[in-house]
């Protein structure tokens, strides 16, 4: 991705491995944008287990990989593979509903275990296992700019796009998910205007998916989440495009919380409705949204918002009583039906026979 530091552009992940031999991972702490950009240490595999619980990592595909690279400090810290398995539970269950945590965990677990019982020694198994979290990596980037290529297809000069939440290269290690055509798209130099939902409650439009846009020069309305009704029912809208956090595969998805009212004002206004995401997020194990897990966070997230102070500080403020009782649901379900198509390194998914025919052909269902 793209960024602006100490006066210079740069391109960085949204997460990488600093240090190989001590097993160092370095995460874009998304905490802090867009007031300021800060880099979050991860030492050990707890580390990165607070890293994906406490939001300094997000998105399905960065979370995923985040994981992998626990699973590897994991290996470097335990080297004992009982107490690696007990660790790769762990970084499973730090977040829920995400899917792409526990493929990407497993891959790497399985991957372990099989050096192990080939009586590889533990030098080669680091190593080797480097290779494979590095090769993950790449395979999600890869698949992003192909989403990118097949998602920007779809966008014609002088659309006005609608996302939702952060699907950008924060939340998928590079180029994003829902993002990654809107920035194809501006790079072959159609003229676009992305309107961005601020996402509540933890504002990942307002303060993530703006930035990032920024960061690029692509137009963009900043709108409350309460006004894409209006813009829909005014025609300001031609195409939505959201990430997702599951797939599953009759392919109903689970995405940030309001994806699913979008859905329902796009197909009410005609409006075409895709989702963007890389195979890894597809569930195999789950064949309806209603076995998805929904995950409740603290009610904090719905009492307080974070902010830039005047000062320079970032603060947050109590908005509603207390002592208020809150649910706080993070993500919803949205049924295929309200789905044009599901935008991914494979293609563009448009029926329940597309997304079998692409699971099998990645190796994902036999």
């Amino acid at each position: 991705m793209r960024i602006r530091l100490d006066g210079e552009i740069k391109e960085i992940r949204a997460l990488w491995i600093e240090d190989k031999e001590r097993g160092i991972v370095k995460f874009l702490d998304q905490r802090f944008l867009p007031w300021r950009i800060e880099f979050y240490t991860s030492r050990t595999y707890k580390d990165t287990i607070f890293a994906i619980k406490e939001m300094v990592v997000r998105g399905a595909p960065s979370i995923g990989l985040a994981g992998a690279y626990g699973l590897y400090q994991a290996l470097i810290e335990l080297k004992d593979l009982n107490k690696i398995i007990k660790a790769a539970e762990e970084i499973k269950n730090a977040r829920p509903t995400a899917v792409n945590l526990s493929v990407r965990v497993d891959e790497v677990l399985n991957f372990i275990k099989s050096k192990f019982e080939e009586g590889v020694s533990f030098s080669n198994i680091v190593e080797e296992t480097y290779e494979k979290v590095e090769s993950i990596a790449n395979e999600e980037i890869e698949a992003n700019r192909k989403i990118g290529e097949f998602g920007a297809s779809l966008i014609k000069d002088g659309y006005k796009i609608l996302t939702h939440c952060n699907a950008g290269a924060p939340a998928a290690v590079d180029w994003g998910t829902a993002l990654a055509p809107i920035r194809v798209a501006h790079r072959q130099g159609k003229r676009i205007t992305v309107y961005v939902p601020e996402t509540r409650p933890w504002l990942q439009g307002a303060r993530i998916t703006a930035w990032e846009l920024l960061m690029e020069d692509i137009p963009y309305f900043l709108i409350s989440d309460n006004a894409i009704g209006y813009f829909c029912w005014k025609k300001e809208i031609d195409i939505v495009i959201v990430g997702a956090d599951r797939i599953v595969l009759n392919g109903d998805f689970a995405n940030k919380i309001g994806t699913y009212k979008i859905a329902l004002c796009a197909k009410e206004n005609g409006i075409p409705f895709y989702v963007a995401a890389t195979i890894s997020t597809f569930d195999t194990n789950i064949r309806s949204g209603d076995e998805i897990i929904i995950e409740e966070r603290s009610p904090d997230e719905v009492l307080y918002v974070r902010g830039l102070a005047e000062d320079g500080n970032i603060r947050r403020v109590l908005i509603a009583p207390k002592e208020s009782k809150v649910r706080n649901p993070v993500f919803d379900v949205t049924p295929f039906k309200y789905v044009s198509g599901i935008i991914t390194e494979y293609g563009i998914l448009r029926s329940q026979k597309d997304i079998i025919d692409a699971l099998k052909k990645a190796g994902r269902l036999k």
